[in-house]
Formats: C-alpha cells, structure tokens, sequence
C-alpha cells in the first residue's frame, strides 16, 4: 500500500502489529504516544470533520457518532486518492473522540478564553467526568467495532495562576474540556482519577486492544 503524503509513521523499535498495519485517524499527541506505549507502529492521517455539526444529548452517544464520522472521512479521503482499493493486507484505522461532562453538561474543546478560563475554575476542588469512545474500521473487509469508556477525575484546588499560565500557554484549546491530567502544572493537582488515566487522555488502552481483537 502506498501511503498518502499527509501520513507520518509512528515510532516503535519492535512493532506488536507485524501482521497488520494501522492508521490512526488523529491529530492529537497523547493518542500517538498512548498507541506507542502500547507497542504498535503506525501512520495517522486526520479527519478534519465539522464536529460541531454533529450533536447527540448524551455523551457516549456524540463521541461514538463522532469517532465514526472521522473514520467515515477519511475511508472517503482514501477513496478519492485511489488508495483504499491498493490496500490488500488487513489495515486497521483507528479514530477516537473524548467529551468532559461536568455538572451534566458535555464539554468539548474552548472556544475562547473565558470559557477556558470557566471550566479550568470549575473543576478547582471538584470533579469532572470524561468520556472517551474508540472505534476501528478493518479498511479489509469493512468490519468495524466500537465503544466507550468514562473516568472521574477529582481535582485538588487549583491556583489563579497555574489557571492563567495554561491559558496563555494555549495547548488546553486543543483538548476536550480544557482538561489535560498529563500536563505538568496539572498532575501534581490531580487528588484521583476513578478509571484510567489513558481513557482520560484520549485513548482507553484495555478498550483499544480489545477492539483490535475484534476487528481482525
């Protein structure tokens, strides 16, 4: 299979998957690192969907719609480059999408500074729920299996100024709910994560190998 330009190659000294080849459908740092530490080699194309197009009232709900939408876009990406028919050995593309839901409201990435400044206050001494979804497409013989997992977190108080340097630093604009557990200024405030830390930054491991499984 000769792969699009847009693709990189993930990094992996011995690759768990010699047998088959993965594409992981995301821009995101902590779901290429997650996907190394689970031993896997891979190349990522993104989706580059409208998400807000796509709204569902309950949270497992919109991030299986979603990771689905991104895997449908770029199956049609493949498609219109000629490269999905030249595919012959077992391909697996893998798309995933994260919601924090706090106080029963669903949040996504901010969309500006006050609201980043708002949901980083919001959970200074409280809590956060995260949704995360995981779904993969066998590009081979069209099966594709999905699901979600959810973590509470539990924050410690979290100072003006840790609050102020995230948002001036600009990377929680990138990630659902402005929260990123693996960030420096933030770990040290983390009191507990009831769940998995992976499920929380973007890519559940246990769920991701158990849906590889199945997709073969």
């Amino acid at each position: 299979m000769k792969l699009p330009e847009e693709m990189e190659a993930g990094s992996s000294i011995s690759p768990t998957n010699q047998t088959f080849e993965i594409i992981l459908g995301s821009s995101s740092m902590s779901r290429r690192e997650i996907l190394s530490e689970m031993g896997y080699e891979f190349t990522i194309m993104t989706a580059d969907i409208d998400e807000k197009s796509i709204r569902k009232e309950k949270p497992e709900d919109l991030v299986m719609a979603l990771a689905e939408a991104k895997a449908d876009a770029i199956m049609m990406k493949l498609k219109s480059n000629g490269e999905l028919k030249e595919i012959s050995q077992p391909t697996l593309l893998i798309t995933a999408d994260t919601v924090v839901v706090y106080q029963e409201i669903i949040r996504e990435k901010p969309s500006s500074e006050e609201e980043a400044h708002q949901f980083i206050r919001d959970y200074s001494g409280g809590s956060a729920k995260v949704v995360g979804s995981v779904c993969i497409t066998n590009l081979v013989t069209g099966t594709r299996k999905g699901g979600w997992e959810s973590a509470e977190v539990y924050f410690l108080d979290i100072p003006d100024e840790v609050v102020d340097s995230l948002i001036e630093e600009g990377m929680i604009f990138n990630v659902a709910g402005g929260l990123m557990l693996e960030h420096p200024l933030i770990l040290p405030l983390v009191d507990t994560v009831v769940g998995t830390a992976d499920c929380v930054m973007g890519l559940s491991k246990s769920l991701t190998e158990k849906l590889i499984q199945e997709a073969l």
